[in-house]
């Protein structure tokens, strides 16, 4: 059967550091205790007022396929993961698509999940891989502005959420790089934090834009702290289990990147020291669907990642949905070429279409 690999990984962030002193300022109280010890966030990157979600990813694209060793027409599926579109529509793959100069052929579409969307997407690219010969690479793309939904004087927000985007190039090729991966959702949840205006159930009026609150994100109810501390260990026991695996067999652990004491409590209940956990929110901040792939270039490009260690990926977010993939970083492994996955000769064009 064939199986998928990480070939390339990147990232990228703003230039605009926004740390948690300025915004104890701005709001008139030192947040810093809280934000930096529990949260474990000590500074985060906004966007410029010129910057946008497309611009985000588009940086951490093509540092992915550069990492590859790819052109943009090398890759056969755009996926482009995010709740901070470019635009209600057109779909913001399609904006990237064409910024990047890919393929007619090459399709492309946006996976929404909230703050699950990397690890969804990734799953999502892993079974096209698998399941059809005319696709031989995937470029998986997360992407996140969030702070353009902010409103500046709510601190339960504005302390926590930022901007960036993280990258993977998925290839096709006889060896396992992705194991196993699982979904969930409780949409119970699904009012409980978001953007709610915008969209057809509450579009943009005079009124929604001078209220100025459903058009911002917004933490409405608390999510139990269950959720993740409960739920994070029992659906990477259940990929585990999948795959054969036990806890202390994983290498490098990643989780969503917005608690660092969730993290920490998490890593307690499986048993396993803090340091095989890679974390990124102190100095990017929360990142929501791209704090994973963010996370797990950072761990790449630091050497924190060696050939053949397993490596476990959760993600959870509003809706409440929550994703897990696991993998076995591969980066000295042999991809099989796209072009002779689809069993072309030499000068023959692709046959996906």
């Amino acid at each position: 059967m064939r199986q998928a690999v990480i070939t390339g990984t990147g990232s990228y962030v703003p230039e605009r550091v926004v740390t948690n002193a300025e915004l104890s300022a701005a709001l008139g109280e030192d947040v810093d205790g809280f934000v930096s010890n529990t949260l474990g966030i000590r500074e985060r990157r906004w966007c410029r007022d010129d910057e946008s979600t497309a611009d985000l990813a588009e940086n951490a694209a093509r540092r992915a396929l550069d990492d590859a060793g790819l052109h943009p027409s090398d890759v056969d599926l755009l996926i482009v993961s995010t709740d901070t579109p470019e635009y209600v529509s057109p779909a913001t793959a399609s904006v990237l698509h064409g910024r990047l100069g890919m393929r007619p052929d090459a399709g492309t579409f946006d996976v929404n999940s909230a703050c699950a969307g990397f690890a969804t997407a990734l799953d999502v690219a892993w079974k096209y891989l698998r399941a059809d010969e005319r696709y031989g690479r995937v470029l998986v793309v997360a992407v996140y502005a969030m702070s353009k939904f902010l409103d500046q004087a709510d601190k339960k927000t504005v302390t926590i959420f930022a901007d960036g985007a993280g990258a993977v190039v998925l290839q096709a090729s006889e060896q396992a790089g992705i194991l196993a991966s699982e979904l969930a959702a409780d949409g119970s949840f699904s009012d409980g934090m978001g953007v709610f205006a915008g969209g057809t159930a509450e579009p943009i009026t005079a009124d929604v834009l001078q209220d100025g609150t459903r058009n911002r994100l917004r933490f409405v109810r608390k999510y139990p702290k269950e959720v993740n501390e409960e739920g994070w260990p029992r659906i990477v026991q259940s990929v585990l289990g999948r795959i054969g695996q036990a806890v202390p067999d994983v290498d490098l652990w990643l989780w969503t990147q917005v608690n660092r004491s969730t993290i920490e409590a998490v890593m307690d209940r499986l048993g396993e020291p803090m340091d095989k956990a890679h974390t990124v929110m102190g100095k990017w901040g929360y990142t929501g669907s791209a704090c994973l792939p963010m996370a797990l270039d950072d761990a790449a490009k630091s050497g924190r990642l060696k050939t053949g260690d397993l490596v476990v990926l959760t993600g959870s977010g509003a809706g409440l949905s929550m994703g897990c993939v696991a993998l076995r970083w591969t980066r000295d492994g042999s991809p099989l070429s796209a072009r002779s996955l689809r069993g072309e000769g030499p000068g023959e064009g692709p046959s996906h279409g």
